[in-house]
């Protein structure tokens, strides 16, 4: 429940977004690199004249920006980090807007041996062969989901850093070149993977399993912290995404036939 002061706040400013007006979203980089901005961006700005200016990084550095006061509104994909953010009072309120999962992809050999198995199952498999395995090691939220597999597994991967387990810290098409490149595993959302351009012969190897779910939030900067924040245009982006012609213009968004993102905003009312 919002703060007396914020909900205020918000009531007075989010009637006076107006055209000519600029926000920056502090995001996760699958959102960019899979073309979804592109995608919706357009549509917004024709709208209501509001330019949107996205920084994309790993979902970790986004939230370490948003909490610099560097941005108006975070959209990433690690809900607890989010929860955290917005207790610390550096967000307003945090709304699922969106989710896919996340997938394993290899070369078709298989070395480890892990098509059709758990996430836990494959990562114990893939230790126990000692067979490549590319993690992004950048703090993003693929990197955070990643991690917890691995504790999950019952396994530290870092004791085997730059042998079977390499960090690039890049981002994830970067990583998915150096996997493709030295035929090593990794994981990944599904939009990055089905939007990536230097496949080769790689497979989908591990996915389905209900912990690959990838749940996306959007939240508003509290402009009580961040005196910055454009809280009028930045609500009203907000607003549009989990507004029914928001949702609409996400779930249309596909590539190569594929569906990319899967709306599931429930918009909460701000006085309550």
């Amino acid at each position: 429940m919002l703060r007396p002061a914020i909900t205020a706040l918000l009531m007075m400013t989010t009637s006076t977004a107006a055209a000519g007006d600029s926000i920056i979203v502090q995001s996760t980089t699958s959102t960019a690199n899979s073309g979804l901005y592109a995608h919706l961006l357009p549509m917004f700005e024709a709208e209501t004249g509001i330019t949107v200016n996205v920084v994309a990084v790993g979902t970790g550095q986004a939230i370490r920006n948003a909490r610099n006061c560097d941005g108006d509104v975070l959209l990433v994909h690690a809900k607890s980090a989010e929860e955290d953010f917005v207790a610390d009072g550096r967000g307003v309120e945090r709304f699922d807007l969106m989710y896919n999962d996340f997938i394993f992809v290899g070369p078709p050999e298989d070395p480890a041996k892990i098509k059709g198995n758990s996430p836990t199952d494959a990562l114990a498999k893939v230790e126990a062969a000692k067979a490549l395995f590319a993690s992004r090691g950048d703090d993003s939220g693929t990197h955070k989901k990643e991690r917890a597999l691995w504790r999950e597994a019952k396994i530290d991967p870092s004791d085997a850093s730059g042998t079977w387990y390499r960090e690039t810290g890049s981002g994830m098409g970067a990583t998915l070149n150096v996997a493709t490149g030295m035929g090593a595993y990794t994981m990944t959302d599904r939009a990055t993977w089905i939007s990536f351009g230097n496949k080769r012969d790689f497979e989908i190897i591990v996915e389905g399993d209900e912990t690959l779910f990838n749940q996306y939030g959007v939240i508003l900067v509290n402009p009580e912290t961040c005196p910055s924040v454009k809280a009028a245009p930045a609500q009203a982006f907000i607003d549009w995404l989990l507004s029914p012609a928001g949702q609409a213009a996400i779930a249309a968004y596909s590539r190569q036939g594929q569906q990319l993102f899967f709306p599931n905003a429930v918009k909460q009312d701000q006085n309550g």
